[in-house]
């Protein structure tokens, strides 16, 4: 199959997942907690079993990994040249506080780097995607899929997005140093497609995420035309290391100011 073939089973494969996510949402659902404190529900686990069986029978020879599976030793898969990158449901905690912004994140990784990319509202049943050679789009319900493009240009104030659940001293040192800034709060990976569809300026990250957070997102952004950066302005690259940790980030749509510099001074 062609890189592009798979956006739309994708695409239907993480619809299915987020259906599975809402029939747990309209319930009185309970709520445990991970090895790292985060909230785990059975909307995660029901969404994992859709999206890794879809998987496994759309592209049998590509390994998956999940956050909710676990991470395979490094020896294993820094052989792999091609694999699927998913989360499930990531903004758990937007899905107990019960605001809908939680998505789901399939990404396909190629020598590193997130290819094909798709991010599900179950919410809003919005749907964008990314993949390389084709561009971003974002498509509502069962309409037609819309192209989407960053800004060119940056606003004035500043239109920032950032989450609801993680802030800190170093993005509000951020926020002075850049001036007259609107923040847009958000949650999960909807930040990156705030800032895909030219909603939002930038997104810095300053505090922790791991690679199935970014990657299907960070796929649609760069098709949509713009970057997500590491401090030292290089992409961000995936299943390069043993751990799954990302370093920090900055999601940018305009190119017209040096936003990675000025967020590296003062991180």
């Amino acid at each position: 199959m062609e890189l592009a073939d798979y956006i739309e089973p994708v695409v239907a494969l993480a619809r299915q997942a987020g259906d599975a996510i809402l029939e747990v949402y309209a319930t009185d659902f309970d709520v445990q907690a991970k090895a790292d404190e985060s909230p785990l529900t059975l909307a995660d686990m029901a969404s994992h079993r859709v999206i890794v069986s879809g998987l496994r029978s759309l592209a049998a020879d590509f390994p998956v990994i999940s956050e909710e599976s676990g991470l395979p030793d490094f020896d294993e898969r820094h052989q792999w040249s091609r694999y699927w990158l998913i989360d499930p449901l990531d903004g758990t905690k937007e899905f107990v506080k019960r605001n809908g912004e939680f998505t789901v994140n399939i990404a396909l990784i190629d020598n590193h780097r997130p290819v094909l990319g798709v991010v599900h509202v179950p919410v809003t049943n919005k749907t964008y995607t990314g993949c390389a050679g084709i561009g971003a789009a974002v498509r509502v319900n069962n309409e037609a899929p819309q192209t989407i493009q960053v800004s060119q240009h940056s606003t004035r104030p500043v239109r920032v997005v950032g989450s609801r659940s993680h802030r800190g001293s170093s993005l509000d040192a951020f926020f002075e140093a850049i001036g007259d800034v609107e923040m847009l709060p958000m949650g999960s990976s909807l930040k990156f497609c705030v800032v895909a569809e030219g909603n939002a300026d930038i997104y810095p990250r300053l505090g922790p995420t791991s690679e199935w957070d970014t990657a299907a997102a960070q796929a649609v952004v760069e098709q949509a035309g713009g970057a997500v950066l590491r401090l030292d302005g290089t992409p961000l690259a995936y299943n390069t290391k043993s751990d799954i940790l990302n370093p920090h980030f900055l999601v940018q749509g305009p190119q017209d100011r040096n936003w990675v510099g000025l967020l590296d001074e003062i991180s």
